[in-house]
């Protein structure tokens, strides 16, 4: 009897030793995953917000019922809203350590404020901040690649994957000197690296699934066998109940905070038995309560923000008019202000913002902060796309449609100048638009900057909507108060640019033919490239297999993230 016992406890010792795990493969253990992603710093519990003092409450209620909880975040989280611009995300990062999040991958508007601070906040972080493909110049991983949680004895790996498109979907001189690699390869490498140290694999991930992208969620789940969950963000993609790609469920929110993800995970017998993922949205937690100490951390940072919304960025002699029945019915010196400061910061040839998102008006003498943010208080970022002058001129006929009437969708512009006739049919009022001083004309690409709400469709401007961005900029409020402390207001007038008509008109001529796209150069020699629409320096780099910097250098760009379509693109020899 004791040898069969000494036996027993003998081959105990060995499997532990070896890995093997009774929990693990003899009981049923039931994980629970909570996820965001592209929250883009929206805090505040609301009507269609679950602010992160109702997330904490659910997941903390959660962990009492079941401790087996993760809580993740796709990434998009420090930058959009003044509570964490004004502090370059350090408000966000103290309210996911009061949360309690497990970690948090990489967005592209993660590094708004450069790598060098997206270190700092990581060191702030009670967490890691995960992107396994995001490397340093000498090799070494720029964040921490991936974590292991061990719940009754069932391991779950998670791993980091960040968008290439971080290269030009954040201003280029935030990733300089970082590397984003292949996706797919580095996801590959990632699960040969932990499916002997885990059971469950986890992307968290940036990626997206926008069709055009040129990495995407769905590649990971087809080309890299292995893993199990991939948690996703960047694309704004809601899925109630997620959906299975070859066989891997892909999940997302859509974003904003406005749904919070649950994934319920049963594993049994070895293997994972069942994953049912879910959306917890706005409406559905209407009534619950708030966690007391992330509800009272939200309103002392930003009772600490008063401080900054007050500093001073500039003075203005005349009264900068934002008044709402002015800015959805005409032109205005504030309108004009923002929108010279959109082609400031991209560098666009047009700029094309909505009165409806301008909310009030700056008074003579010191500028602050705090005005500006009032002014500009959605979070919108600006986004470049390069626009047909077809498209450009309906965008503008549309902002008109309700005129002399307010509308949300007015137009406010730049670099175009625009009369039109209000007594012509809706569609048909634009009698001149020019561009440095020439007609505009319907086939030409205009690179346009925008804000992301219109960039989308936003205020009905569908127009604008099925163009690939060229480029992700700062907030809007960020560019005012960079330009007006760099340029500063001057005598900020209303000039004229867009207007009742009261000349005669310009015609517009045919539509230019296509340009003929040279063929590429040969080995050995300097190639050249065409520009067309949807490019990107980066993608030009790839399928020259080179980088974006050396063709920006190569090319003497001033702006590597504005490229035209019809520009020639030199390619160094091979």
């Amino acid at each position: 009897m004791k040898r069969n016992l000494s036996m027993l406890l003998i081959l105990i010792l060995v499997l532990s030793l070896t890995g093997f795990n009774f929990a693990a493969e003899s009981e049923s253990v039931e994980i629970t995953i909570f996820h965001t992603n592209d929250a883009h710093a929206r805090v505040e519990s609301s009507a269609t917000i679950v602010g992160y003092a109702k997330i904490a409450t659910l997941v903390n209620k959660a962990k009492a019922e079941n401790p087996n909880v993760m809580l993740l975040d796709a990434g998009d989280a420090t930058h959009g809203q003044t509570i964490a611009t004004l502090v370059k995300g350090k408000s966000i990062v103290d309210i996911y350590n009061a949360v309690g999040y497990d970690a948090m991958t990489l967005g592209n508007h993660d590094f708004n404020y450069g790598k060098a601070r997206v270190l700092e906040l990581e060191d702030m972080a009670e967490y890691p901040f995960l992107a396994a493909n995001v490397i340093n110049e000498d090799g070494t991983p720029f964040v921490e690649r991936y974590i292991i949680k061990e719940m009754e004895g069932v391991k779950v790996g998670v791993f980091g994957l960040a968008t290439p498109e971080t290269y030009y979907k954040s201003h280029p001189d935030n990733t300089k000197g970082l590397k984003i690699e292949n996706p797919i390869e580095v996801a590959k490498a990632m699960v040969a690296e932990l499916e002997d140290k885990t059971d469950i694999i986890i992307v968290l991930s940036h990626l997206g699934l926008e069709p055009a992208s040129e990495f995407t969620d769905r590649m990971i789940a087809y080309q890299v066998p292995g893993v199990d969950l991939i948690i996703g963000g960047h694309s704004h993609t809601r899925f109630s109940t997620g959906i299975i790609n070859n066989g891997v469920n892909i999940v997302q929110t859509g974003g904003y905070n406005e749904s919070l993800g649950r994934i319920d995970i049963t594993w049994s017998g070895g293997e994972i038995a069942s994953v049912k993922p879910y959306l917890i949205p706005a409406a559905s937690v209407a009534d619950l309560g708030e966690d007391e100490t992330v509800k009272n951390l939200i309103t002392t940072l930003k009772g600490e923000q008063d401080v900054v919304t007050s500093v001073v960025v500039g003075n203005t002699p005349v009264e900068l008019v934002g008044t709402r029945e002015l800015v959805r019915t005409g032109e205005t010196n504030l309108g004009n202000l923002i929108t010279q400061a959109m082609i400031h910061a991209t560098g666009a040839e047009v700029a094309i913002t909505n009165g409806g998102g301008i909310r009030a008006s700056i008074d003579v003498g010191d500028i602050t902060v705090g005005e500006i943010s009032t002014v500009l208080p959605f979070g919108n970022y600006i986004v470049t796309k390069s626009i047909s002058g077809e498209d450009l001129l309906k965008a503008i006929e549309h902002g008109l449609t309700d005129y002399p009437n307010q509308m949300g969708a007015f137009p406010h512009i730049a670099g175009i100048r625009v009369q039109f006739d209000p007594t012509k049919e809706v569609g048909k009022r634009v009698v001149t638009a020019t561009v440095d001083g020439k007609a505009v004309e319907p086939a030409h690409m205009y690179m346009t900057a925008t804000n992301d709400f219109m960039a989308a469709g936003g205020d009905a401007y569908l127009m604008f909507k099925n163009y690939p961005e060229a480029g992700l900029f700062v907030a809007l409020d960020e560019a005012l108060v960079k330009y007006i402390k760099e340029v500063g207001v001057g005598s900020a007038s209303v000039d004229g640019r867009i207007k009742v008509y009261d000349g005669p008109a310009i015609v517009t001529p045919a539509p230019a033919p296509a340009p003929v796209t040279p063929e590429p150069g040969t080995p050995g020699t300097e190639g050249h490239y065409t520009v067309v629409s949807g490019d990107s320096l980066y993608r030009i780099a790839l399928k020259y297999n080179t980088t974006w910097q050396k063709l920006a250098e190569y090319n003497k760009l001033s702006n590597p993230n504005v490229i035209l379509p019809g520009q020639i693109i030199h390619i160094p020899a091979m």
